[in-house]
């Protein structure tokens, strides 16, 4: 039943006095970072490709736990829920995976057949959607609330005509599940729904067959309205809130229901300004201005996209991010270990933004228990780890040998799993998941963190110290696919560059924690004495080799270069002959779009010195071939490209590898940048500026108090360095060696500048 209309307009007039808060109004910015609030996705027609088992094109909200993806025509405008922690958890070949919650719809018949637009603020996170037919025009705003798991819309009469209609939540429906049976099949789940005192409900979970029951409940409230239907006059705004729960934030998910009824107008206005400095502060944390407006927006968009997606420290986003569509997803929406899983996280630790960090390392350290026991098992090495190629979360191994595996695969026959694990041959799993905890490390030196993921690194350490074989005073690695089923190859080129990135590594991590010196020696010994990269010629250039025997050359996917990139033991101090033969390596590759592994392919361009200019001109190529949201076209591998563009700038404006910082090292000298608070290895922050072909400055910020070797910016000049404790110095020399106290902020101008 609805209130009366002088009821309904009293109500609805007070809501909006405490709510609307214009969803437009910026808050005050760094002096440069009005750049990202410049930026909007735009949607001009309705999404073709939502629902989907693969990534969506659809509008994106999220906040790192909850998501909703918008789709639909305008008179009937559906948000797609999901939730991180919302899994079927069971371990077996396509039996676990991140689920569907629901479908929250917005039903206005009468703007079938109207104008469609669909406008993404980035800087404030908030999603506007407009549409006109004549006289009725409509303006739906939402968020996804940034501090609470909450979904608030809002929905304006912005023409001449009352608007009628109505809101539905809704169990998944037909169009959201993925079935191919013998090998996609729907699991038993739980679902009910309901109404509780005028607030709809839904609630789903697995409590059978599984082995860590789940449940997600979602409640929708029309503030004002004790039903699902309404109507809005010209110039009235309506108000509706979602609220999303699940039983690993709560003891009670049902809770949700309740809560929702009590939600009042000034909680509503109270959970707006929280969101709007929640993004305020992340936007804050860093930022670039490169003069390129193309390349800013996909740089930006996808900073957005993965802060809407990464912030539960159990729940890391799998393949598609949060917003899982279609049950069952593709490749089961996991962590898929050999890449996929690492790759959208790569940007996070350069651009500040380690909140959005924390959660990948969970599932890595969950799994350790059951990656010993392959260790064990297959190799015979007790303390160390042999992951999977597919893993969830709290332990969960979606790709373990069961009966779909053994009848209607050919995994088991060809060698491709090993005891009850998918492998395809590979041994590098668990070294390529360190590539990011060693990003991460020599980034903040954080004692906290290096305690809680040491343990791991020291076990995929102690794995590759004991399964290199010594051969004529080399250490080779035999049986270690570079593709997937690639069974026999000797001396993969990628794990010939992840090996010593763990050694290396680990004896850090060692040292600062102060333990297990007697392990440094042999990991450094053995790291020294890996056999040396391979190399063939193509097309009359030099170029690298996939392995010393078997697999020579691949034609599409990037590995022949990812000992560069993110293993990184290649850079701009290696010998000038192998960079050469990187270089040759990236012109014959040509794989700046490529449909795994571009997120690998820019930076390793970048960490080798490749042309500034075509690197920027193929990031420009690349960021045209998006979707309005940012997911590259036509690719289904949904976030793992969130890091591309954001990776490969920040690299060339501000890269710190093999122990030297350099600023805009790979960049061309008449494009005016800057940037501010790029988080370098040895745990500083660094900002700069370059115009008229000059760098103005440069700032660094040490928080731990470590010596800075940098790049001298200004050649041939004696550089003046100002510090915070108030001591000027002036240095000179091609490398400044300079000492830093912990908290300390440096000032760097060439001698003879103000």
């Amino acid at each position: 039943m609805q209130p009366n209309d002088t009821a309904r307009a009293y109500i609805l007039t007070t809501i909006c006095f405490f709510v609307l808060v214009s969803f437009q109004i910026q808050a005050q910015l760094k002096p440069d970072q009005h750049v990202v609030s410049r930026y909007r996705n735009l949607f001009t027609v309705p999404p073709s490709r939502t629902p989907s088992s693969v990534s969506v094109d659809a509008p994106l909200l999220g906040n790192g736990y909850s998501a909703a993806a918008i789709a639909g025509p305008p008179e009937l405008q559906n948000y797609y829920l999901a939730r991180n922690d919302f899994w079927r958890l069971k371990s077996g070949f396509n039996e676990s995976f991140p689920a569907v919650a629901g479908k929250l719809s917005i039903s206005i018949p009468a703007l079938k057949r109207a104008s469609y637009k669909i406008e993404q603020d980035l800087y404030s996170a908030v999603t506007s959607s407009y549409f006109t037919k004549g006289d009725t025009a409509v303006r739906i705003q939402s968020i996804l609330a940034a501090t609470k798991d909450w979904l608030l819309i809002e929905i304006t009469n912005t023409g001449n005509a009352k608007v009628n209609g109505s809101i539905l939540l809704n169990l998944p429906d037909k169009d959201q599940f993925h079935l191919d049976p013998p090998l996609v099949n729907k699991f038993p789940d739980s679902a009910a729904k309901g109404n509780y005192a005028g607030v709809q409900w839904i609630q789903r979970g697995f409590v059978r067959e599984v082995e860590i029951p789940t449940m997600v409940t979602v409640a929708c409230r029309i503030m004002g309205y004790d039903s699902n239907s309404f109507i809005i006059r010209p110039g009235q705004t309506l108000v509706a809130v979602c609220v999303l729960a699940s039983n690993f934030r709560t003891s009670d998910s049902f809770q949700a229901v309740k809560d929702a009824g009590k939600i009042s107008a000034s909680m509503i206005t109270t959970t707006r300004k929280q969101h709007d400095e929640w993004w305020r502060a992340y936007w804050n944390e860093s930022y670039v201005s490169i003069g390129d407006s193309l390349i800013e927006h996909q740089y930006y968009r996808s900073q957005y996209t993965i802060a809407a997606c990464s912030r539960d420290p159990k729940f890391p986003p799998g393949i598609f991010g949060s917003w899982v569509t279609k049950e069952l997803p593709a490749w089961n929406g996991d962590y898929h270990l050999n890449y996929n899983y690492s790759a959208p996280f790569y940007a996070l630790y350069s651009s500040n933004h380690l909140q959005q960090s924390l959660p990948y390392e969970a599932p890595l350290l969950d799994f350790m228990k059951r990656g010993k026991y392959y260790s064990a098992k297959i190799t015979g090495i007790p303390d160390g780890l042999l992951y999977p190629v597919g893993i969830g979360p709290l332990g969960i191994e979606t790709t373990r040998k069961n009966k779909i595996m053994s009848e209607h695969t050919g995994y088991i026959t060809s060698g491709e799993a090993e005891d009850e694990g998918l492998f395809f041959g590979q041994k590098s799993n668990a070294a390529y998941c360190a590539t990011n905890l060693c990003f991460k490390f020599y980034r903040t030196y954080d004692v906290a963190f290096t305690r809680r993921v040491y343990p791991y690194m020291k076990s995929t350490a102690q794995f590759w110290e004991r399964y290199l074989k010594n051969e004529n005073g080399r250490y080779v690695i035999e049986n270690d696919a570079i593709h997937e089923g690639t069974i026999g190859t000797k001396n993969a080129i990628l794990s010939l560059g992840l090996v010593p990135m763990v050694l290396k590594t680990a004896s850090d991590m060692s040292e600062l924690l102060g333990i297990d010196e007697e392990l440094r020696r042999s990991w450094q010994g053995k790291a020294d004495s890996l056999s040396a990269f391979t190399t063939q010629v193509k097309n009359g250039k030099t170029v690298f080799r996939y392995s010393e025997i078997g697999t020579d050359w691949w034609g599409d996917n990037t590995l022949g270069i990812q000992h560069i990139y993110p293993a990184g033991v290649i850079g701009l101090n290696s010998d000038p002959k192998l960079l050469d033969v990187a270089r040759n390596t990236i012109d014959i590759m040509n794989r700046w779009q490529d449909f795994n592994g571009s997120n690998s392919f820019f930076p390793a361009a970048v960490r080798v010195g490749y042309s500034a200019d075509t690197i920027l001109h193929q990031l420009r190529s690349y960021s045209l071939h998006t979707y309005p949201n940012g997911f590259q076209l036509d690719n289904p591998h949904g976030i793992e490209n969130c890091s591309t563009v954001p990776n490969t700038i920040n690299e060339m404006l501000c890269m710190n590898n093999q122990g030297v910082l350099r600023v805009f090292a790979v960049w061309p000298e008449n494009r005016d940048a800057s940037f501010s608070d790029i988080r370098s290895e040895g745990a500083f922050l660094v900002s700069s500026s370059l115009r008229h072909n000059a760098i103005e400055y440069v700032k660094i910020r040490s928080e731990q108090g470590r010596k800075c070797i940098i790049e001298n910016p200004w050649p041939g000049k004696t550089v003046v360095v100002k510090r915070s404790k108030g001591s000027v110095t002036r240095h000179a020399g091609g490398r400044l060696e300079l000492s830093t106290g912990k908290g300390e902020v440096l000032i760097m101008k060439p001698a003879g500048k103000p």
